[in-house]
This record gives C-alpha cells, sequence and structure tokens, in this order.
C-alpha cells in the first residue's frame, strides 16, 4: 500500500460521513456553496416515501427490508486503511472472488509479521460510516512466502502459497462487497476484495463488481495484460497474456473496488434499495440468473467481457432486463477464462492479437470486440462505444426534455464540471448502433490533441427493456457526498438522474414507460465524426 491509498479510503470515509448529513439533491440541481448546503435544514420526506439514510425514496423504488435493517445497524470506519508499511509486509488472495452462504473461502497470506489476523467488512452506509465488522480471526501465525511462479512466453504470474486460514461464510455474513482487511502484528494492513452472492435473489438490482477488469490492470508481480518485464522499465511486448486471480492485487488490494465502485454500494443501501451483488466471473459462470432481476448496474470500469458475458447480458435485455452502464470502456475486450489449480475461472485470457492467440475457434479469439474477426462493436448492446484516454472535461448537457434529467434544473449548454474523464464513450451512427437511441449530454473533449466529444445516452429495446451509458469512467464517484473542503468530486445532478434511472429501471422495463426517439439528427454534422476528430481506439494499448 502507498500513501495515496491511504488518502482515498479517508476521503472516501469523509464522503460517507458528509453523507449522512446531506439533504436531499435541490429539486432545480444548481450548483450551490457547500456552506450554504450545510445550513439549509434536512426536508421531511412526503408520506409516499420511505427514509432510510439522509434523503427520501419514492414508494416506487424497491426496497428489501433486510438491506434497511442491516444498514441500522453499527457502523464503523475502522475498514480503512491506517498503517501503510512496505510493499510486501503483508498481502494476499482468496480462492473464491465471490462465495455463497455454506462456502468456504481459503487466504493465502504472506507477510514478514510474527503474526497476522483478518477482519472482515460488509461495506455499505451505516449511517455514513462506509462498513461494519462481521468477522474477525484469531491471530495466526505470519510467514513470508515463496516468490510467485511466472509461467513463460504468457507472463502469467501465480502465487502458489499454502492457505494461511479457512473462513466459513455462515449466516453471519449478508450478501453484499466485503473488504477483508489482513492486520499484521506489526501494523501494516492490506486489503482482500470478496463478494458474498446469492444466487436464489431475485432482487431488483444486481450490482456487478467487475474483477477481470481489476484483474487486467494488476500489475502484482510485476505483469499485467498492459505492461510486463522490469519495474523499472515495462513494456506492452512483456505484458501478459494471461493473468490469474492466485495473486494478490497491486496497491492497497482493493483500489478499484474503492474507487470506481464503493460510492454507488453506500448510495443504494442508504435508501434500502432491494440490491444483491455479484462479479462479472458469476455473470459468466451462470448468466441466466440475470433473468431473475430488474436490472444490472455495472460500475466505472467494466472492459474485459467473454462470450458468455455478452451473451447472457444481450439474452436478459432481449427479455426486458435493464440495463445500467454507470463508466465507459465496457465490454472492450473479449476474453476467455480457463481454470488453476484452486477452481473454475481463475485465470483471464487475453492475448490482444488473433494472430498471436492460440485458440482454433475464430468465436473466440481473444481480441477487440470490434475487430477481425469478431468485428462486434460493443454500441449494439450498451448503444455507444469506447473511443479514447485520457481527458478531463465538464459534462455538457444535449437533450434537457429527457426523463433521466427530471428534477435536475439542466437546460441545454448546462455544464457539470469535472464529470468527463479520464476514458469516455461517444456515439457514432453506425449500422451496429440501436436507431433510436437518445443523447442526453454531448461534451466536446481533447485526447491526444484532437477533438471529439463524449456522450450519455440511453435507448430502449423491443422487449421495452432500458439501456443507459454513462460515457464516462467518472460518474458512480461523482456520487460521493461532496467533501467539507471541495476535494471530492461530487454532482449533484449526477445523484439526482441516478435516482431516476434507479427508479425507472427498478420498475421493471424502462422502456415500456421511458421508450426512446432518436435525436441524433440534431447533434453536430448528425453524429458523425468530422475530419480530424479522434478515430476509434483498436489494440492492445492502455486503455
Amino acid at each position: 500500500m502507498d500513501r495515496r491509498d491511504a488518502l482515498l479510503a479517508l476521503a472516501v470515509v469523509i464522503a460517507l460521513l458528509t453523507w449522512a448529513m446531506w439533504p436531499a439533491p435541490s429539486p432545480r440541481g444548481a450548483t450551490v456553496a457547500a456552506a450554504t448546503r450545510a445550513s439549509r435544514p434536512r426536508p421531511h420526506p412526503p408520506a409516499s416515501s420511505t427514509t432510510t439514510g439522509s434523503t427520501p425514496v419514492s414508494s416506487r423504488v424497491p426496497v428489501a427490508q433486510w438491506v434497511i435493517d442491516e444498514n441500522r445497524l453499527p457502523g464503523t470506519q475502522d475498514w480503512a486503511l491506517t498503517t501503510s508499511g512496505k510493499t510486501h509486509d503483508i498481502e494476499g488472495y482468496a480462492d473464491h472472488v465471490s462465495a455463497q452462504r455454506g462456502d468456504t473461502v481459503q487466504l493465502m497470506v504472506s507477510t514478514t509479521a510474527p503474526s497476522f489476523h483478518v477482519e472482515a467488512y460488509r461495506m455499505g452506509f451505516y449511517g455514513g460510516l462506509g462498513g461494519r465488522l462481521v468477522w474477525r480471526s484469531a491471530d495466526v501465525p505470519g510467514a513470508r512466502q515463496p516468490d510467485p511462479v511466472v509461467t513463460p512466453v504468457v507472463n502469467m504470474v501465480e502465487a502458489r502459497w499454502p492457505p494461511a486460514l479457512r473462513v466459513m461464510i455462515d449466516n453471519s455474513w449478508p450478501p453484499g462487497a466485503y473488504l477483508l482487511k489482513l492486520v499484521a502484528s506489526t501494523g501494516p494492513q492490506r486489503y482482500v476484495p470478496l463478494t458474498v452472492r446469492d444466487d436464489s435473489s431475485h432482487a431488483a438490482y444486481v450490482l456487478q463488481s467487475s474483477v477481470a477488469t481489476w484483474q487486467a490492470y494488476n500489475l502484482w508481480g510485476n505483469f499485467s495484460l498492459y505492461l510486463g518485464g522490469s519495474p523499472a522499465h515495462p513494456s506492452l511486448a512483456q505484458r501478459a497474456r494471461i493473468v490469474s486471480f492466485d495473486r494478490p492485487y497491486d496497491h492497497n488490494g482493493a483500489t478499484e473496488f474503492i474507487g470506481n465502485e464503493l460510492p454507488l454500494v453506500s448510495l443504494v443501501e442508504s435508501k434500502g434499495l432491494d440490491v444483491t451483488y455479484w462479479t462479472d466471473v458469476d455473470l459468466h459462470r451462470a448468466p441466466e440468473l440475470l433473468l431473475n432481476h430488474r436490472a444490472l448496474l455495472t460500475l466505472g470500469h467494466d472492459e474485459y467481457w467473454s462470450t458468455a458475458m455478452r451473451t447472457g447480458a444481450q439474452r436478459a435485455r432481449d427479455q426486458g432486463v435493464n440495463l445500467a452502464f454507470l463508466g465507459a470502456n465496457a465490454i472492450f475486450r473479449h476474453i476467455r477464462f480457463e481454470p488453476s489449480d484452486l477452481g473454475p475461472d481463475r485465470r483471464v485470457i487475453d492475448y490482444k492479437s488473433a494472430t498471436e492467440d492460440p485458440t482454433a475457434d475464430a468465436n473466440e479469439k481473444t481480441v477487440d470486440w470490434r475487430a477481425p474477426p469478431l468485428n462486434d462493436p460493443e454500441n449494439s448492446l450498451i448503444g455507444q462505444q469506447y473511443e479514447c484516454n485520457p481527458v478531463s472535461a465538464d459534462m455538457v448537457v444535449f437533450d434537457p426534455s429527457s426523463w433521466l434529467l427530471n428534477g435536475t434544473g439542466l437546460q441545454a449548454g448546462s455544464r457539470l464540471p469535472r464529470m468527463v474523464g479520464t476514458e469516455y464513450d461517444r456515439y457514432v451512427v453506425s449500422t451496429a448502433a440501436p436507431a433510436n437511441v437518445t443523447v442526453l449530454a454531448h461534451s466536446p473533449v481533447q485526447c491526444h490533441g484532437k477533438p471529439s466529444y463524449s456522450d450519455v445516452t440511453y435507448y430502449s429495446a423491443p422487449s421495452g427493456a432500458g439501456v443507459f451509458a454513462t460515457g464516462t469512467g467518472w460518474w458512480v464517484n461523482s456520487l460521493n457526498a461532496p467533501c467539507p473542503d471541495g476535494s471530492c468530486r461530487h454532482s449533484d445532478a449526477a445523484v439526482t438522474i441516478t435516482w431516476n434511472l434507479l427508479e425507472a429501471f427498478g420498475a421493471g422495463p424502462a422502456g415500456l414507460a421511458h421508450p426512446s426517439t432518436s435525436n441524433i439528427g440534431r447533434l453536430p454534422n448528425r453524429g458523425r465524426p468530422l475530419p480530424g476528430e479522434v478515430s476509434f481506439t483498436v489494440g492492445a494499448g492502455r486503455d
């Protein structure tokens, strides 16, 4: 863990505590100074609403009593890491990315300390504290484990360590997103993320953690799907072609979850919404379970998708399940999974090259979805597609008449500061994209010196399902409550739009109540890129 990870966790704690005192978003969506907001009295909820956090929830939003009751239990800030230490002072991983009640999870841990213990925190709202201590292990003898094994040619890193302890997931572990905090007796701390799922759930919303994407960018052991080789001079050419869950995550162990997912977890739990949790590996394993829910919520960075994942999401959309892509760069890379010694689907395969990938099945080549031989761009499902990074720009409203913008007070040309970045998506007219896409925001950006646009889009499928995409990687972390010093990314409008989305998507096929119509003809050049603008990215680069 490094200092930036500790600061990130601290910022989240501050933001969550602020949420506990934060009144409902202004119906006008105006930007007001933080001091003015703090002095405004908390509104009384209307008679037709349920209050489970700081703001009222419409009775039209499905809630679950167990989530309400869970978040009334005592919370704590102790989930946050407080001591950094050196890189390998303590680190570990689990033999499951997700588990159900009745499963036993093995933890593999390496530490320089004489002993360590584990604290399991369920992440949510909990009065703004962010987590609840569910379980604590006894002290466990520590041991420095062997160096990882690197498989030649594919540069796959695996830490083939013996289990340090086994954790029984019993009825005291409610479904949810968990951080297992490894605490060395000498002080250093690190996370191991774990999702507790419920395959029997019929909750309205299923919130998906993008662990395959986390793993793709994980440089622990000096190899990711982007970089590899010498730590001082890593290169794209020496990148891994296969990455494994049988190793710790780099940095604090949960940077992607805390930055790209936790703000929405906290927001939906603060209102007691009818939510359940799984990972993208679970969508791959059992895509048919998506039909048990009304909406799939994928978060800030969900780039790596297998055939089973994409086919499952498309079939669910075609049967009325809503899809919300609350990030950018989703469904960009095509992957396969294979087992490791610890179990199925533990290795993520992505050569990023059709000729280099040894599979004989052209439909399973691990290239970008839009590249040959797949030729299946992600906009056929999402409605828009990835274009470029990095950028940092304001979001600019294009069509304020959309139902998603109800209550924001936004007008055409209104700007939402610092909402677009670092990756972005764009709607471009193509034969793959749905013909009835509505563009809500059309935001000028500059990427690598070339102009373009980032878009927020919505469309309704023939089944009645609604599909929403933010087109920016900064949407979820804009749902944080504002920090007292103004350092946290926050948008009142993003919060209001997200609530409008959750209300409609939680009710059933959103397109039945909110059918989309194309407004592409009103875009500059009718949505077609002009000469000199950014061209779509294909290849092995760091996207």
